[in-house]
């Protein structure tokens, strides 16, 4: 299982959102103290997925876990560290044979039956999501609010990463709820200043788990 106490921000690449480029983000967010990258890729060749994964694997060499989105084949051709798949993507014990027992799985869930299913699979962690309505996934499922983590941290031990919806004016509120970590993908790319906004989320967070 991963330990997520020093993961407070997890990142998560978008190529259409970026202001500057993924590359430039990502080194941006490892300076702020960032531990944990993840790169998701849709509207691209796989040519060019390997190519981009590949070179960020170099930034994150040493600096923060790397993982990719579903592609388990870019995961193995690149050595990222792991990878994080949905319901509706390969399943866990596929990902699992293929990847060996080393690499780092995540998985989403939107309930507490599918995070207990999570714990009973074995993954490393999961992505509760969304938390509140989000615009950055066309195919996004209602809100789930903030109460589930809560529920999720009594019934599951396994490090919580809260996603969709998150901004600077909610996340003490989804600290102080359970979640070990965060992902606002909208609220740091959108922004001007990458390196600026990750480190304010990084200051947030540990200030509410120093409490």
């Amino acid at each position: 299982m991963v330990n997520f106490n020093n993961f407070d921000f997890y990142f998560i690449t978008d190529s259409d959102l970026s202001k500057n480029d993924i590359y430039s983000d990502t080194e941006n967010a490892i300076k702020a103290g960032c531990k944990i990258v993840q790169y998701r890729e849709k509207n691209k060749t796989k040519e060019e997925i390997f190519r981009e994964a590949k070179k960020l694997k170099k930034t994150c060499e040493g600096k923060a876990i790397f993982l990719i989105n579903d592609y388990i084949d870019i995961a193995l051709a690149c050595n990222a560290d792991g990878i994080h798949i949905g319901q509706d993507d390969v399943s866990y014990e596929t990902a699992r044979t293929l990847l060996g027992k080393d690499k780092i799985i995540g998985l989403t869930v939107h309930s507490l039956e599918e995070a207990i299913e999570a714990e009973r699979l074995g993954v490393d962690y999961i992505g509760l999501a969304p938390i509140f309505k989000t615009g950055t996934k066309e195919d996004a499922r209602d809100p789930i609010g903030i109460d589930i983590i809560k529920i999720v941290k009594k019934n599951v031990n396994l490090p919580i990463v809260a996603v969709g919806g998150i901004n600077k004016n909610n996340v003490q509120e989804i600290i102080e709820s359970g979640a070990d970590s965060v992902v606002s993908i909208y609220g740091v790319l959108n922004s001007n200043d990458v390196y600026d906004e990750i480190k304010d989320f990084i200051n947030i967070i540990k200030r509410c788990k120093s409490k």
